[in-house]
């Protein structure tokens, strides 16, 4: 998108936050309606499910999106290619280019951006959005971003060219990396990434000469680098902390504007749909996109429908994450609905620490990739400070031998990588993983 056009549409969707609340439930209903009536018209699936329940297509501009089937991601993997609109789009072509292209390769033919998911049995999901999909969810993520600053405020900021630091996992087709840095781009910023499967003494090399003065990240990484900066092995003067891809809980947010003096906004998305909601405010709570999404909560069960994706419809997509929604009272500054909390999975960081006390840690997302044939899920346990066991759980017994290698050689490089050979691991084979009961996702580190 072109700057001044990514301007002018930034303006446009900010003007949504100073509307009555009436005014966005109408623009919701409307995009909702449009985007239910395209699915039924264009998706062999949707037609399909939305007559199975009855639905005909007189009654899909009056029926309470409760009537309307829902899906999850087992369901999506497997109608993946009756499910899209396009029939170019085939979730075996979108495997093989994920595999074999590299990272740089950002689109599919050309047209097409790839979000990678973790699947089951080993095998990844993909959330696809096309250019105008995507298009709209960077003026999303933008807007996230500058959500308590007015436009001469943004404009004024982005004059003076920031320099915009980005820690995560970004070496794969991670939803979080490629919006950060389309979102980057788009404003005309500097920007660095940092990876979290790099080593802590390169982050501080990049970090010196960079000299960033806004972060965007995982809270735990950004929460580490708070320690490099407390203890002096690195310089910062940041203005501003973006927080997304994990929870931060009140605890951490403190940490972190105390220790950066700088104001932190918390960015809610899913690969679904990499903008949900934010939070600049712990008081204040998060409020959701409601001209963006149509947000469910259930007898427990969160159900998302993007209002701006049709290329690849997702109506009413049960996500695991437990959200509770709060009641609306006259403190409340926008007309979207607000969350009384999220939770998600917070995961640990494990920590290692060689015999000349040298530390390096492993992050519980540097490793969530891991794709293997027959692997259904995994987790790691903590033994001691140079030491953990991978527990494993297949969906294929006949292939135990063939996954074990595979974790043992995907783990192999990621110690190499971190400067970690000396930390020692085994295999576990296990029956089954289970949830934490709290959360509803199953932990990727327990101690």
């Amino acid at each position: 998108m072109k700057y001044f056009k990514l301007l002018w549409n930034l303006y446009k969707l900010k003007r949504n936050t100073v509307k009555t609340r009436e005014q966005i439930k109408n623009l919701q209903n409307k995009k909702l309606r449009k985007l239910l009536k395209y699915a039924y018209e264009n998706s062999k699936y949707y037609h399909r499910t939305f007559e199975d329940a009855g639905i005909t297509s007189e009654q899909i501009s009056t029926l309470p999106i409760s009537d309307f089937p829902s899906i999850d991601k087992e369901l999506l993997m497997k109608h993946f290619d009756d499910l899209v609109t396009n029939d170019d789009l085939k979730q075996n072509d979108i495997r093989r280019f994920d595999k074999e292209e590299t990272v740089d390769q950002i689109k599919f033919k050309d047209k097409y951006y790839v979000v990678h998911s973790s699947g089951s049995t080993g095998k990844p999901g993909y959330f696809v959005y096309d250019e105008e999909a995507w298009d709209q969810m960077l003026l999303g993520i933008i807007r996230a971003a500058f959500w308590n600053m007015t436009m001469p405020e943004i404009l004024k900021f982005l004059f003076k060219s920031p320099k915009i630091v980005y820690i995560a996992a970004t070496d794969g087709r991670y939803g979080g990396a490629m919006a950060v840095s389309g979102g980057i781009k788009g404003v005309h910023a500097n920007q660095l990434f940092l990876d979290i499967k790099t080593p802590l003494a390169e982050w501080i090399e990049s970090l010196h000469k960079f000299k960033p003065n806004m972060i965007i990240g995982y809270p735990s990484a950004i929460k580490i680098l708070g320690e490099l900066l407390e203890k002096g092995e690195v310089q910062l003067k940041v203005s501003k902390v973006i927080s997304c891809g994990e929870p931060l809980c009140g605890k951490l947010r403190d940490y972190i504007e105390k220790t950066f003096h700088a104001d932190v906004v918390n960015i809610y998305g899913a690969s679904e749909s990499l903008v949900l909601g934010v939070e600049t405010n712990r008081e204040e709570g998060m409020y959701l996109f409601d001209d963006m999404n149509y947000i469910e909560v259930e007898d427990g069960n969160m159900y998302l429908t993007s209002l701006y994706n049709f290329v690849q419809p997702l109506i009413r997509y049960k996500i695991t994450d437990k959200l509770i929604l709060k009641d609306l009272d006259q403190k409340c500054i926008y007309p979207f609905d607000k969350v009384e909390s999220i939770l998600g999975r917070n995961e640990d960081i494990i920590w290692f620490e060689d015999k000349d006390g040298n530390r390096e840690f492993l992050h519980p997302l540097a490793i969530e990739g891991f794709c293997v044939e027959g692997l259904l899920d995994y987790q790691f346990r903590q033994i001691n400070h140079n030491s953990f066991e991978m527990m494993i759980e297949v969906s294929d017994e006949g292939k135990k031998n063939s996954i074990q290698l595979g974790m043992l050689k995907n783990m192999a490089e990621i110690l190499s990588r971190k400067h970690l050979e000396y930390v020692k691991f085994n295999v576990r084979f296990v029956e089954e993983i289970l949830p934490d009961p709290q959360t509803g996702k199953k932990r990727l580190i327990v101690k």
